[in-house]
């Protein structure tokens, strides 16, 4: 196996993981696994006390990515704003649909889950499914809008927040 490119992720800098959200790398290391020496990524996830190391040559093929531009923010606030687009297909299928989109990493994707699935107060409750997906792209959302300000997550979720009771207004 070569090196043909040197790895675009340093130690401290933080990092979509499409399954698992932001989190930080701590450190770049060398391990024998069955007989093959392999680079990994040790990345922490502090909010969910979890660590995960990945091979450095995987990383950009499994969707591992740099945090979103601040424009690419500013697109799924605007996405937030829009207007919820709920298709007439089973629960189980759309569920399905936000489960991928959620998994994708992509921060649009989320902004579009969390923005379809968003109640406002006077609107009928959310099933059990339909809010355990809600919080997981909300949190998703949160924590990559906290990590691209450099804030913390308590303003992100104000602000992502502001932005769907503002729609709803």
């Amino acid at each position: 196996m070569t090196k043909s490119k040197k790895s675009e992720f340093r130690p401290n800098d933080y990092v979509v993981y499409p399954a698992h959200g932001v989190g930080q790398i701590v450190s770049i290391e060398e391990q024998d696994i069955a007989g093959i020496s392999l680079e990994l990524f040790v990345i922490s996830f502090e909010k969910d006390k979890m660590t995960l190391r990945v091979p450095t040559h995987k990383a950009s093929e499994i969707g591992m990515r740099s945090l979103s531009s601040p424009d690419v923010v500013n697109q799924a606030m605007k996405t937030l704003k829009g207007k919820a687009k709920v298709k007439r297909a089973m629960w189980s299928r759309r569920a399905q649909e936000y489960e991928q989109k959620i998994n994708s990493g992509d921060l649009i994707a989320i902004a579009e889950v969390v923005r379809d699935l968003h109640r406002a107060d006077d609107q009928r409750e959310q099933s059990y499914s339909e809010r355990q997906l809600y919080e997981a792209a909300l949190e998703r959302l949160t924590r990559e809008v906290a990590a691209v300000s450099g804030g913390d997550e308590l303003a992100a979720a104000k602000q992502v927040d502001e932005v769907l009771v503002g729609r709803a207004a």
